[in-house]
């Protein structure tokens, strides 16, 4: 399978574990205790929500894009 974007929302909850959703990917859920967990976690779940459209011949939904020459992201750094 070759690389999707899928965009990621991130948010700290109380317990200080994080928590990714996914605007234009439904059912995207995943939580972890650092941010790099949760978005490990992130990858696999969407990987498997794809695979599953994908298998079931749905189209992808809008704002899931496949990579072009250059990408833009933005990283945490922890202080």
């Amino acid at each position: 399978m070759s690389e999707i974007f899928v965009k990621l929302h991130i948010e700290a909850l109380e317990e200080g574990s994080y928590l990714a959703t996914s605007p234009v990917l439904p059912g995207l859920v995943a939580q972890g205790r650092t941010i790099a967990e949760t978005i490990e976690i992130a990858q696999d779940v969407a990987r498997k929500l794809i695979e599953s459209l994908e298998e079931h011949g749905d189209p992808l939904p809008p704002g899931i894009t496949r990579p072009e020459k250059e990408i833009d992201i933005e990283i945490a750094v922890g202080m």
